[in-house]
């Protein structure tokens, strides 16, 4: 994995025509059973305003952990976590919060629960869908959640919106094919920094991913290996996969008629 020097990401900002330049950033955190210090460190080094957090802790005093990883990283917890199965967001103070939704998915017998982590956000004139997903090992099942997830975007009421987590499906795969073809892969639209995310060890494989409604303007998105505080050391003792940052500019909302 290099991790040599990147070129500069953009940094959050407020454009003049009232856009928003905002950083997000998707991350696989393996039920904080690792280095909890380093992890906060590599989430704090990406600046990000939202981040889309799989596998949060779900079980004993699960609150009381995502609280604390928050905190050391200067954010707050948005939703999620136990409540939708393991998806959580946080976000900076920069947000401001307009509703939250834990959705809860299918069961399918045997297998794992999952569920969406949502919420509608904005930074300042800009409004945001905003939804953290973790897909099922299982084909068929991840397919359908795929759907879901497409379905639970274009009920939000909004005209932007950003997915993130982990698919584990790679790019060619039907679930993730399917969802590019309605979302901007944000990898693909403008690579910036690593590709792959699995495993830190030996990143082989992209599976965890950001998407974005065709209207944000993706400026650069990859795993931020080589970004200033983001050491390879850090990254290995953090957790199990590579985060995902990009940096997104989010139009304006319409102003309303009256208005």
């Amino acid at each position: 994995m290099s991790t040599s020097p990147l070129a500069a990401l953009p940094n959050s900002r407020t454009e003049e025509d009232g856009s928003a330049v905002i950083r997000v950033l998707s991350y696989n955190i393996r039920s904080m059973r690792d280095d909890t210090d380093a992890l906060a460190r590599v989430i704090a080094a990406c600046a990000p305003d939202l981040v889309l957090v799989q596998e949060a802790p779900r079980f004993f005093r699960w609150r009381k952990k995502l609280a604390r990883l928050a905190r050391a990283a200067d954010l707050v917890i948005l939703s999620g976590g136990g409540t939708a199965a393991g998806p959580a967001l946080l976000c900076s103070l920069r947000a401001t919060v307009e509703r939250t939704e834990d959705v809860l998915l299918p069961l399918t017998p045997g297998l794992h629960r999952r569920g969406f982590a949502t919420a509608v956000v904005r930074f300042g004139d800009a409004r945001l869908g905003v939804l953290s997903c973790h897909l099922s090992l299982q084909g068929e099942e991840r397919y359908a959640q795929g759907g879901l997830l497409l379905d639970r975007l274009a009920g939000m009421g909004v005209d932007h919106a950003v997915a993130g987590g982990d698919l584990n499906e790679r790019p060619r795969g039907r679930t993730f094919r399917r969802l590019t073809e309605t979302l901007q892969d944000c990898w693909a639209t403008s690579p910036w920094g690593g590709e792959h995310t699995s495993t830190p060890g030996d990143p082989h494989q992209r599976i965890d991913a950001i998407l974005a409604t065709p209207g944000v303007e993706v400026l650069g998105c990859g795993v931020p290996a080589g970004l200033p505080g983001v050491t390879e050391a850090e990254l290995r003792a953090a957790t199990d996969h590579l985060p995902v940052l990009a940096a997104l500019r989010v139009p304006p909302a319409p102003v309303s008629p009256g208005r």
